[in-house]
């Protein structure tokens, strides 16, 4: 599978849940201007997982295939282990930012996203799956998949989404991909 769709989809469904995806909908709901909104996060995640892919191509090249194989299994089940933790909404937008929403939204989500478990997926594709940019490319698009949506929908959509059911699916996946990484070996 393409590292692109790889990335896609490992992100978005980690993000399903996620303290960011919590943070989109406050955001929303606090300034009711979807496309900054969007755009901040699009600029937000783009710097943050290109930090991060970085850090695994870097990473990739410390350890021999096999050694790197089970780093990433382990990392993956790591996150799988992470997934069924409940987030709590990080609060971390001011409402009363003079630079507008787009900038209030970039840095809000760019910090919401450090050391947040989809940083360290995207840490862990680029270190599995060259080409780097497909990499960058796919966890951005995964976590718009997951936060336009909650965006557009705002508060609607957090009464009916399940996220006792998103994380333990998430927890799923991520232990059958650490599964297909090792078998792949």
């Amino acid at each position: 599978m393409p590292a692109l769709l790889v990335a896609l989809f490992a992100v978005a469904i980690a993000e399903i849940g996620d303290k960011t995806q919590l943070l989109s909908l406050i955001l929303a709901a606090r300034y009711r201007k979807p496309w900054a909104i969007c755009g901040g996060i699009l600029i937000a995640t783009l710097a943050n997982h290109a930090l991060a892919g970085w850090a695994g191509a870097i990473v990739a090249q410390w350890f021999t295939p096999p050694v790197l194989r089970w780093l990433v299994a382990l990392s993956f089940l790591g996150v799988a282990a992470w997934a069924l933790v409940p987030d709590k909404a990080d609060d971390q937008a001011d409402s009363s930012s003079r630079h507008g929403v787009l900038v209030a939204t970039t840095i809000a989500f760019f910090l919401a996203e450090m050391g947040d478990k989809t940083q360290v997926a995207t840490v862990v594709l680029a270190a599995q799956y060259p080409p780097l940019w497909q990499v960058i490319v796919g966890t951005t698009f995964g976590m718009l998949a997951a936060n336009v949506p909650v965006v557009f929908l705002g508060a609607r959509l957090a009464e009916r989404l399940p996220l006792r059911a998103a994380r333990i699916a998430t927890a799923a996946i991520f232990c059958v991909l650490a599964l297909w990484i090792i078998a792949r070996g």
